[in-house]
């Protein structure tokens, strides 16, 4: 029996999709002086576990929100 869950993947895949998150904070209150501390950290996390090509944080608007995505781009070995 074919489950999806069974399929092999490649791990730079894995963990492309893993680390694509987006973090939504209320636009209502622009001023946030802890969201440069944050994209820090958040990098600081993602180095720390694996080797990383790059890193793009983007700060994006999405109806009354507004999302910190964060794209990894591994090193393939």
């Amino acid at each position: 029996m074919n489950f999806p869950w069974n399929k092999k993947r490649k791990s730079a895949e894995v963990a492309k999709d893993r680390l694509r998150i987006a973090i939504m904070t209320d636009k209502k209150n622009d001023n946030y002086p802890f969201m440069e501390d944050l994209k820090k950290d958040i990098i600081d996390v993602v180095r720390k576990y694996i080797e990383v090509q790059d890193i793009d944080i983007k700060k994006e608007c999405h109806g009354e929100f507004e999302a910190l995505s964060i794209d990894v781009q591994v090193k393939e070995k």
